[in-house]
């Protein structure tokens, strides 16, 4: 049976990671088989173009630059990970995926929707997530959030305004396929996202059966 694709979205400090985790722990107590992973990241190539991206040192990258490593990264990752798990029968839970490229180099960058599109079409061969979970909050929480915890790397140093489009773009994105894409207010509780998250996948999975 092909398995189950699930992607995490949102601006920093949403709590993705943490969410991402939570559900996979979650999962597997219910006995279901769960492969979790992460962009940039995943694969041995993907983590070095990860630390690249990422880098203080790489602050002068130009944005089409950007675009191209996230999406070479993409490739590795669908092709060593994320394939092989969904013909494994796997649920696949991925923090980031094409959304995100959409948001931040696309709204946040400027760069040419149709062009990250073309270039998306390529990269994942058309490979979309069955269910998308954004988690959202504003801007100077999530940054507050990142703060808090020393995080800091080369998207935490853009301006506000950076971060203000790249929500706008994800929100859009919501706006536009509201049946795949699930947003949920990450200014709750932990354990109450969590426990909405799990309806959420627990309702598809179901409707999957049928």
């Amino acid at each position: 049976m092909k398995g189950v694709f699930i992607s995490f979205e949102g601006i920093e400090g949403t709590g993705k990671s943490t969410q991402a985790r939570l559900i996979s722990e979650y999962l597997k107590g219910r006995g279901l088989s769960v492969t979790r992973t992460e962009e940039p990241g995943g694969t041995l190539i993907s983590l070095k173009i990860r630390e690249l991206l990422l880098s203080l040192d790489s602050r002068g990258m130009d944005p089409v630059t950007e675009l191209l490593l996230y999406n070479a990264s993409r490739v590795q990752l669908i092709h060593e990970v994320i394939t092989p798990a969904l013909e494994r029968g796997d649920i696949v839970i991925t923090d980031r995926f094409s959304d995100s490229t959409v948001a931040y180099q696309g709204y946040g960058r400027g760069i040419d929707l149709g062009l990250i599109d073309s270039l998306d079409r390529i990269s994942t061969g058309g490979l979309r997530p069955d269910i998308t979970i954004l988690l959202d909050t504003d801007v100077e929480t999530g940054l507050r959030r990142n703060r808090a915890v020393n995080k800091r790397d080369r998207l935490e140093l853009e301006d506000i305004s950076f971060h203000e489009k790249v929500r706008t773009g994800f929100l859009e994105i919501a706006e536009k396929e509201p049946e795949m894409v699930k947003l949920v207010n990450s200014a709750d509780k932990i354990e109450t996202i969590n426990k909405k998250i799990a309806d959420i996948i627990l309702a598809f999975l179901d409707r999957r059966k049928n």
